[in-house]
């Protein structure tokens, strides 16, 4: 096999080599069916004893919370953003938004067209390098819940702990941190991920949610956007994208195996402060994006003194065969993303890497 790449890449991203060689032993003939996963019903028995399989493994990592039920969704957290509006924000209702960065934009634009939206806080005068203060977060008096962006990928931030939203229901969006450390899921009425980042390939979308939020959606929205519909349906009123269930359910044996979400927890705290040390040791040569407090433990922004200088960086570091480290388009600089699959080996050839362009550089 060739030498594998150092994937940093923000998503789709680094996925456990372990999963993706079962996946190949696998891949021909699943279970001695003489088909690919890929190639059988979504309605026979083997394809579904992975998926009921993968929704009991997600909620058993979570420590099995009562009242919440596991959806497979298609369209990823784009489709979130409209669905949550469409499905919650009724009749003289809002929905309410922490404002952190380009995702929860984004999603709060969607709430805006759907229905109604208000901004609860907003770090936007830090530009958006900062969670705004817990005590400073405030849902309007008609929320139909209160809704935050776990991690922005973008901006390198991340809460360290949740806001308590009282009696409304809280919403996050967990796409780039979802399963990187320990969490209270009661304390959330909805989560919802992409799983190309933490959980498996692109196709799929993860929700998490309190059953009697969706027992009744509204009718007058079309069927394949109501919640009431995956749930009365297992996530199989149409044909769902199988082979990144598959995937999510190989994803989530290989998290048991790393000692569940207190042991990764460890690992990711371990790589981040790695990488953080060595930005915050190099006198300025490097210079990480976000407020300490607000550091996200999976996305790792960070600048240098030109942008010539970050050009001359990317293109040496590719060389060397790391991949993904340019900023997103839209803030530019250096954003090194170090989810769950990715080895805390490729962080130190990283770190190593580093210290070797600044000391011809520097």
């Amino acid at each position: 096999m060739s030498k594998r790449a150092y994937n940093f890449n923000a998503g789709p991203a680094a996925l456990p080599l372990t999963v993706l060689e079962r996946a190949q032993a696998e891949f021909v003939d699943f279970r001695e069916s003489g088909m690919s996963i890929m190639e059988m019903s979504h309605r026979g028995a083997i394809y579904e004893s992975v998926h009921n399989e993968a929704q009991e493994r997600l909620l058993s990592l979570l420590g099995n919370p009562q009242g919440y039920k596991v959806l497979f969704i298609q369209g990823g957290a784009s489709t979130q953003f409209a669905m949550i509006p469409m499905n919650f924000v009724t009749e003289g209702k809002v929905g309410s938004y922490v404002m952190t960065g380009s995702w929860a934009e984004k999603a709060f634009k969607e709430a805006k067209l759907v229905g109604g939206a208000h901004a609860a806080a907003s770090s936007e005068d830090k530009k958006f390098l900062a969670i705004p203060e817990l005590s400073s977060i405030k849902a309007a008096d008609n929320a139909a819940y209160l809704h935050v962006t776990s991690n922005e990928t973008i901006e390198g931030t991340q809460y360290a702990e949740y806001p308590d939203a009282g009696s409304i229901p809280l919403i996050a969006d967990m796409s780039s941190d979802i399963l990187s450390r320990s969490f209270d899921v009661n304390q959330f009425g909805l989560i919802y991920a992409g799983a190309q980042k933490n959980l498996g390939p692109s196709g799929v979308t993860v929700v998490i949610v309190k059953e009697e939020l969706i027992a009744k959606s509204p009718s007058n929205i079309p069927t394949i956007l109501r919640y009431d519909t995956h749930l009365k349906n297992n996530s199989l009123y149409n044909t769902p994208p199988s082979f990144s269930v598959y995937m999510v359910n190989e994803v989530l044996k290989w998290i048991e195996e790393q000692g569940g979400l207190a042991g990764i927890e460890v690992k990711n705290r371990d790589k981040a402060a790695l990488l953080y040390d060595h930005i915050d040791g190099s006198g300025g040569f490097y210079r990480g994006v976000a407020e300490a407090g607000s550091r996200s433990i999976m996305n790792v922004t960070f600048r240098m003194q030109s942008e010539e200088l970050e050009k001359q960086f990317v293109k040496a570091a590719e060389q060397e065969g790391f991949v993904g480290l340019k900023g997103h388009r839209s803030v530019g600089g250096l954003r090194a993303s170090i989810y769950n699959a990715v080895p805390y080996e490729s962080i130190k050839a990283l770190s190593d890497f580093m210290k070797h362009f600044q000391q011809t550089q520097g």
